[in-house]
């Protein structure tokens, strides 16, 4: 009796090699996604000690000012961050950038347990974004040039669900540690620095950058600013699109979606609750919200390669205009919220898988990192007004739900721009 013969897995034929970069980029980026997290878990009561030190009382109006405030801080150092090491990574190296990066996001997190008012605090998610921002630029053009062609927007999506996981572990440590204080939970995130001892030891250069670096040296353009080689010839159409889309995501996710463990907090039947207690409902809200999230960063690859970039970056823009205020302005029950939230996190996140996936896929190796990180961070320099203006309009629009709301028409422009978007479905890597 004859059977028929059964499609190999997509696995097959990857490198133990090509599966450690995957792992080591991956955990970078978890913990990279963990120290991101933890600010908007512990921003009120952190908010609430460093503003009530004078002894006078805080009101939610002052935490939203102050705390969007500090998010659009965060959001600016992420952008130079972002484009400033992707520049390294192009010059000296994904895996010496990787390094760096990783001991630079740990190292203050850390510190910003030490902030005794809310400038320092300012100051210290500046310096963590830094690191948050050039990680991303040299991971994701790690994963790219390691990994098989036809098996890169798979590893991509599975690098980016990391993010997902980076929020599920600071949602677990503000949930195992929440009788301890805030502070707590910026020393945790010291622990990535282990990370940066793995990529030292486990991982050498792309030799597709090796190659491209030699030749580059080779010709004497040695000291040749990258930067605005984006906005010349044919990169010019790739790179205005590519950045578009990321500001559109990362302001519907830092204006709207960031807001969560607030928006949790404003529920009629959250108020009246003790400290404790409300940061158990946080938590849970947290994990529903990247349980979607998961199934959105690792569904993008496969739907991308089956129906291209730009129709999954479509679903993602149209599912979230609808989610945000679904999720943030109908529902007046907690439970109701929790049903919500994972299909926010597939749209909402589930976008950001794209990124690693496609913009890599628009440059040439020499101008890779730059390129990407360019790209994904720049839009953030405008995005960084998102939380700020979410705070904004959460005085003048009356909630934190109405807010989230307004800030969701951002989706809209990510529409409206892809169409002009190249399709690289089923291109090779550029050299």
């Amino acid at each position: 009796m004859s059977t028929l013969p059964t499609a190999p897995s997509w696995r097959y034929g990857v490198t133990p090699y090509q599966w450690r970069v995957l792992l080591v980029a991956w955990l970078g980026w978890v913990f990279d996604s963990m120290d991101a997290m933890i600010y908007a878990l512990v921003l009120h009561p952190a908010l609430h000690d460093l503003l009530a030190a004078g002894g006078a009382p805080v009101s939610d109006r002052e935490i939203g000012h102050y705390g969007g405030l500090i998010f659009s801080v965060f959001l600016i150092g992420w952008a130079i961050g972002g484009v400033l090491f992707g520049v390294v990574a192009d010059y000296v190296g994904r895996t010496k950038t990787l390094i760096a990066t990783i001991l630079i996001y740990a190292v203050f997190t850390g510190m910003a347990a030490l902030a005794q008012d809310w400038w320092h605090l300012a100051i210290y998610r500046f310096l963590t974004a830094l690191g948050i921002g050039g990680e991303w630029a040299a991971g994701a053009s790690l994963v790219a040039e390691v990994w098989p062609e036809e098996k890169r927007a798979k590893a991509a999506g599975i690098l980016q669900s990391a993010w997902a996981m980076g929020f599920f572990l600071a949602a677990l440590f503000n949930l195992l540690l929440r009788g301890y204080g805030w502070r707590v939970l910026f020393v945790v995130g010291v622990v990535p620095a282990l990370v940066a001892l793995l990529v030292r030891l486990w991982v050498k250069e792309p030799e597709r950058w090796v190659k491209a670096r030699a030749q580059e040296l080779s010709s004497g353009t040695r000291y040749q600013i990258k930067i605005a080689e984006l906005f010349q010839g044919n990169l010019r159409r790739p790179t205005v699109v590519g950045s578009v889309l990321a500001f559109v995501a990362v302001f519907g996710l830092w204006g709207a979606t960031n807001w969560t463990p607030t928006l949790i907090g404003a529920l009629p039947d959250m108020r009246g609750l003790d400290a404790h207690s409300l940061e158990q409902y946080k938590s849970y809200a947290t994990m529903a919200l990247n349980g979607g999230a998961l199934i959105g960063y690792l569904s993008f690859g496969p739907l991308a390669d089956r129906f291209g970039r730009r129709a999954v970056f479509a679903l993602m823009c149209a599912g979230s205009l609808v989610m945000v205020p679904l999720t943030f302005l109908t529902p007046h029950a907690y439970v109701h919220v929790l049903l919500l939230l994972p299909l926010l996190g597939f749209f909402n996140n589930g976008i950001f898988s794209g990124f690693p996936i496609y913009l890599p896929e628009l440059y040439p190796t020499r101008i890779r990192a730059t390129g990407a990180g360019f790209c994904f961070n720049a839009g953030r320099v405008l995005a960084s007004g998102g939380p700020f203006l979410t705070g904004y309009l959460v005085t003048s629009l009356g909630s934190f739900g109405r807010a989230a709301s307004a800030i969701a028409l951002i989706y809209l422009v990510g529409l409206l721009i892809l169409p002009f978007a190249p399709e690289t479905k089923g291109q090779p890597l550029p050299e």
